[in-house]
């Protein structure tokens, strides 16, 4: 398999996972769509197995590693005003395509099971939400926002504790390496996750209700690369003074693994590689790429969620005012 590329194999995985739904559900084989779903929900698992110590980690050593970078305060704020004006920048065009494109429009479910909410949150409550009241919860229910949280407190108080903190952040270092060699594991296993997911999928709900997702998964890929391809070079130009084209070749090994492993927290290191070559300083990247791995997602924290908002609203009929766009907006940036 290894004289395979990798991104093939993923391919692969598709179409028979596809063809094997298909065969699944024309001919009624219970045991076949069993063995799909046993097979991608292992997968999901494992992943999620690996969120909690992994986000963690990496932002506790990503918050310490600032300790060897000149003027850390200042470019930690324009790190993250930068972080905060692309997320808009991103959700904006999500939000502009969820309305354009209508992808709940004309998808008909059986909402026979659908129950209203018991209780539906505010914007206050999303922000009190992001702060736990049991920190072991927070790793427990596999909160990240509060796992994101818990660790920028403790990686402060680290860096601002000193020497008597080396041990404790030299744990996280270990603990990151090795989740993330844990983590590669996992991702190698992704043709194979594909093939249960999208197996299942197909099997379960035919293509008759999987056929209207086309549009809305589109626009989700419309979106990301007006982000990559149009919005992050004019961020090079104006605000980098960095030509594109070179930054795009320095940067394809991450862009690359991240597309066809779906992961970006498990492409760090190449992440890493990349950035120091297009000339980062190693101790800013040290902070910047864990911090913006773990917390940086403008396609599935503000393009997917702003689509998938307006999806399932057009689905159950629900209009949504001015308000509920801008409280989808600051969600996404904050």
């Amino acid at each position: 398999m290894r004289k395979i590329p990798f991104s093939v194999q993923i391919l692969l995985g598709l179409v028979l996972g596809v063809a094997l739904g298909f065969l699944a559900r024309a001919n009624d084989l219970s045991w076949l769509t069993t063995t799909l779903q046993t097979v991608g929900s292992l997968f999901i698992q494992l992943l999620k197995l690996a969120v909690p110590p992994l986000v963690f980690t990496a932002i506790v050593v990503s918050v310490v590693s600032l300790r060897g970078v000149a003027n850390a305060a200042r470019l930690a704020l324009k790190t993250l005003m930068w972080f905060g004006i692309t997320a808009l920048i991103a959700v904006s065009i999500g939000i502009g395509l969820g309305l354009l494109t209508n992808p709940g429009k004309g998808v008909t479910l059986d909402l026979g099971g659908a129950a209203p909410p018991k209780n539906t949150g505010s914007w206050t409550d999303f922000l009190t939400g992001i702060v736990p009241t049991n920190p072991v919860g927070a790793f427990v229910e596999g909160n990240v926002l509060q796992i994101v949280f818990l660790a920028v407190v403790v990686g402060a108080a680290a860096l601002l504790v000193g020497e008597p903190a080396e041990p404790f952040v030299a744990l996280n270092r270990s603990l990151l390496e090795i989740v993330q060699k844990a983590l590669w594991w996992v991702i190698r296993l992704a043709p194979i996750g594909t093939l249960g997911l999208i197996g299942n999928a197909v099997a379960s709900y035919g293509w008759d209700l999987l056929a209207p997702l086309a549009k809305f998964t589109t626009a989700v890929y419309v979106g990301c690369a007006i982000v990559l391809f149009v919005v992050y070079p004019l961020v090079l130009i104006l605000a980098g003074r960095l030509n594109p084209l070179r930054f795009f070749a320095g940067a394809w090994p991450a862009i690359e693994l991240a597309f066809v492993s779906r992961s970006s927290v498990g492409t760090m290191p190449v992440t890493q590689r990349s950035v120091e070559r297009l000339g980062v300083p190693r101790e800013y990247a040290s902070f910047a790429v864990p911090f913006g791995a773990t917390t940086k997602m403008d396609g599935c924290a503000a393009i997917y969620p702003a689509l998938a908002a307006i999806f399932v609203a057009q689905v159950f009929g629900v209009q949504l005012g001015v308000t509920d766009y801008l409280l989808i907006a600051f969600v996404s940036v904050v």
